[in-house]
């Protein structure tokens, strides 16, 4: 059944739908039509063959200048980390403590298995050689991502980190991602945004040496570019629009769960909002709060485009059938206001990240708390996860087969060889076993 609340004030408050079963998102990743697919593949071939020269022509075309030197210089970084106001700077110094902490706990050294007669299986651990990380402009910079990719590459032990961002029509990078490029000492940056950056990046140029990774968020041409490379490199995710899922009952403020929710819908007209809810009086207030803060919000038109395209109010009989209605969801980021919020929090299995409490508003972990923002969209939190040190390792098994060990065990692994149909397995193990000259 649905329900419209109709504010007597007016206004046009959001749909609120009693919840019969579970949910799923409103709308799905947009993945490009033929005319982008084309344009993308057309920039990969022409940097793939052309190299420097491509990227410059293609970044006078869309980003409206030439560069000469793609490379930021030391200079220019430092230039950028002063020019930033130094409040700012202290900020963005601490939130890189606070992620570096955070990520340092999820160093893994691989193990060894002791096996009889001096035998032993292990796995070993190695960071990759060089990774590429893509910061986004456009409408908005991005510090806080540079600081989200770098910062868990560097603890898992990559030796050569990139960074791409499109530059301004002045050919300058945006202060703050030279900024907290200085911060994480990254000196290798690159004046280069769109689908020409992931082009050198995966294949190289005079420049741009190429890379093992690619990770970090963009606009559909990256996106689909990143699609198009991937098994050239390794890539971390193809990301979504941003979304956010609110779980509350009768204790959440309704002005704090409609700030939180315009706190992703300003991302993007195709952002997802959503608040799931037993308690409809919530829900009405929330219907009403989100349209007079839209009113005041500085990015309204993006905000309402996508309240109104994906934004949602669902009201629930039960908390346990709200929780199976965020588990359907598996949302990108997700709120928790109830009572016993921690417990209800553990009855959750699908979400990107997890906020617990009235005082964990989603930005927080966007900017300080020091979890990782790059996170699984579009409900693919099913089965993916975070950016994290895991996606900058690559892990090596290993195997030492003691003489006894191999004579123990050769008739089996023959056996099984033949078994397949794979009679050179079988001879490569029996061809050990004695003396040659």
């Amino acid at each position: 059944m649905i329900v419209i609340y109709e504010d007597k004030r007016g206004g046009n408050p959001m749909k609120i739908t009693k919840l019969t079963k579970g949910i799923s998102l409103k709308r799905q990743l947009e993945r490009g039509n033929e005319d982008q697919l084309k344009v993308v593949r057309q920039v990969l071939a022409d940097v793939r063959t052309k190299g420097d020269s491509a990227i410059r022509t293609y970044t006078e075309k869309w980003d409206g200048f030439m560069p000469e030197d793609l490379r930021v210089t030391r200079e220019e970084i430092e230039a950028g980390a002063k020019a930033i106001d130094a409040q700012i700077y202290a900020d963005l110094t601490d939130a890189a403590q606070n992620i570096r902490l955070y990520h340092e706990q999820q160093k893994r050294t691989g193990y060894r298995l002791e096996l009889t007669d001096g035998s032993w299986l292990g796995q070993r651990i190695t960071a990759l050689d060089a990774v590429g990380l893509y910061v986004p402009g456009g409408t908005a910079a991005y510090p806080s991502s540079v600081l989200m990719n770098v910062i868990p590459a560097q603890v898992a032990g990559v030796k050569r980190i990139v960074i791409t961002s499109p530059a301004g029509r002045d050919g300058q990078l945006p202060t703050g991602v030279l900024a907290a490029a200085h911060i994480l000492e990254v000196e290798e940056v690159y004046k280069v945004g769109g689908a020409q950056a992931i082009a050198a990046l995966a294949y190289g140029t005079e420049t741009i040496a190429p890379v093992d990774k690619i990770t970090g968020p963009g606009n559909i041409f990256v996106a689909l570019a990143k699609r198009e490379v991937f098994g050239e490199v390794a890539i971390d995710m193809i990301a979504g629009p941003s979304e956010i899922a609110v779980l509350a009952d009768d204790t959440a403020f309704a002005d704090e769960v409609a700030a939180d929710m315009l706190s992703q819908a300003e991302h993007d007209p195709m952002s997802c909002a959503i608040l799931v809810t037993t308690s409809e009086e919530l829900a009405k207030q929330v219907a009403i709060e989100v349209e007079k803060q839209l009113s005041t919000l500085p990015r309204q038109d993006v905000a309402r485009a996508s309240i109104n395209n994906f934004g949602a109010i669902y009201v629930a009989e039960t908390m346990a059938d709200a929780v199976d209605a965020i588990n359907s969801l598996a949302p990108e980021h997700l709120e928790i206001i109830t009572k016993n919020a921690e417990i209800v929090s553990e009855q959750i299995r699908h979400a990107g990240g997890i906020f617990i409490g009235r005082y964990s508003s989603e930005p927080v972990g966007d900017y300080l708390a020091g979890t990782n923002h790059v996170l699984p969209t579009n409900s693919t939190a099913r089965f993916a996860s975070g950016l994290n040190v895991d996606d900058f390792v690559k892990k090596s098994s290993i195997v030492f087969y003691s003489e006894k060990t191999w004579a123990e065990n050769a008739p089996k692994i023959a056996r099984l060889a033949r078994m397949e149909g794979l009679e050179g397995h079988a001879r490569a193990v029996e061809s050990r076993g004695w003396e040659k000259e």
